[in-house]
């Protein structure tokens, strides 16, 4: 992979949310990783670009994609990684997250991916540590690497982002890729609409974001070119009944294929994961033709490598 000839457009110390950047930042990293995509297509799936960096994955919340996914990221790019587990830490006698992040950093990371149940836990450390910090996911708050996988995908499958009918069905009041995925969709160009029942759909979110906000699943699926389905975020919510039964919710807000066949015909579906088949989502949508999850997973570890890459300093791409 030959260094570009032009240097790429980003000026983030860290990656804490999807606000912090601009449009042209977003597609910088799309960009670089539709470059890096290219590594896992090699027999050898890996360069030399982080080799003596160290990066700390610090996972304060349970994790199955996206810790994997940067692991391999980092991996791939050789970087030194170091995984740790809140289970076996001593955060399980009491340490606090800035006496652990300050002792981490002791041991001099470049970059820091920090996952933690508590909106604005990166933003806190990230003013607190001298490396860069990823932003993995922090309570509902915001999952900057999934939306912009979200974005690598839609992008690589459709041809474009602009001006595509885009709709985010599910717990959209307690989903971080909701957020995420709205402010980075809207940011390039996309026209983004949300469903869910009105008790899952924030106050003000159509003021705030410019997203379109529809309460039936009819509305917001037709002519859609991509529909994207949530999972209920049941950890999120404080043991809130929010709407009548799992079987209800399937049936109201479930996307099965007679529902699908209202979008486009060649609309993709998309889902973060986990995924809770036959609540949200029927097992023969989501194996089925038009979906496109596992891809989402494939390109993850690509826009990853690429977020590295630029925290790190843009060290040489081979």
């Amino acid at each position: 992979m030959a260094a570009s000839t032009s240097e790429p457009r980003f000026n983030q110390r860290h990656l804490l949310d999807m606000s912090s950047l601009d449009a042209e930042e977003i597609t910088t990293i799309l960009d670089l990783a539709d470059r890096f995509f290219e590594i896992s297509e090699r027999p050898i799936k890996k360069v030399p670009t982080l080799r003596g960096q160290t990066v700390v994955n610090l996972f304060m919340e349970p994790s199955t994609r996206t810790r994997i996914s940067f692991e391999v990221a980092e991996k791939r790019l050789s970087a030194d990684t170091i995984n740790f587990s809140a289970s076996t830490s001593s955060t399980k006698k009491g340490e606090t997250l800035l006496d652990t992040v300050k002792n981490l950093e002791a041991m001099s990371p470049q970059i820091l991916v920090m996952r933690h149940s508590e909106p604005g836990a990166a933003h806190f450390v990230a003013k607190r540590v001298n490396a860069a910090v990823v932003n993995a996911g922090d309570g509902a708050h915001a999952h900057p690497t999934q939306a912009l996988l979200d974005c690598a995908t839609i992008r690589k499958v459709k041809g474009k982002i602009k001006g595509l009918e885009i709709a985010i069905v599910g717990d959209i009041d307690h989903s971080r890729v909701a957020r995420s995925d709205i402010i980075a969709l809207r940011k390039l160009g996309a026209n983004v609409r949300v469903a869910g029942p009105k008790t899952m759909i924030p106050p003000g979110l159509a003021e705030l974001t410019g997203a379109t906000v529809c309460h039936k699943l009819g509305e917001a699926v037709e002519g859609a070119d991509v529909v994207m389905m949530l999972r209920i975020q049941a950890e999120r919510q404080g043991g809130a009944c929010l709407f009548p039964s799992t079987r209800e919710y399937s049936r109201t807000f479930g996307l099965d294929s007679d529902v699908l066949s209202m979008s486009k015909d060649d609309a993709i579906v998309m889902h973060p994961g986990p995924m809770n088949r036959g609540v949200e989502i029927t097992p023969e949508v989501a194996d089925g033709p038009r979906s496109v999850i596992l891809y989402q997973v494939t390109y993850g570890v690509a826009v990853r490598m690429a977020v590295l890459y630029l925290l790190a300093g843009k060290p040489p791409v081979e």
